[in-house]
């Protein structure tokens, strides 16, 4: 029962992750760079480094969605393991 839940959390996590980094890759397009939505995949650690150095050179920090794509990824890692564990 626990690893199931724990699973489900996991999946939640993806989802969210999944969300945050096409929210990147839309600030990034609205900031003129170029984004590659048939090779999204293959890019999408460019595009997360390019989201948080600008809104770093913006900011001083990391905009929201790229602490959001971060936790969202190890809590789906750390939940995903541990609900593999237990069953």
């Amino acid at each position: 029962m626990l690893s199931n839940i724990l699973l489900a959390v996991a999946m939640v996590s993806v989802v969210w992750g999944i969300v945050s980094a096409i929210v990147m890759a839309s600030y990034l397009s609205s900031r003129g760079h170029k984004v590659s939505v048939l090779f999204f995949r293959l890019f999408i650690m460019k595009y997360i480094h390019q989201y948080s150095k600008i809104t770093t050179q913006e900011n001083g920090k990391p905009g929201f969605w790229f602490y959001s794509y971060i936790i969202a990824m190890n809590l789906a890692l750390v939940t995903a393991v541990v609900g593999l564990a237990l069953k």
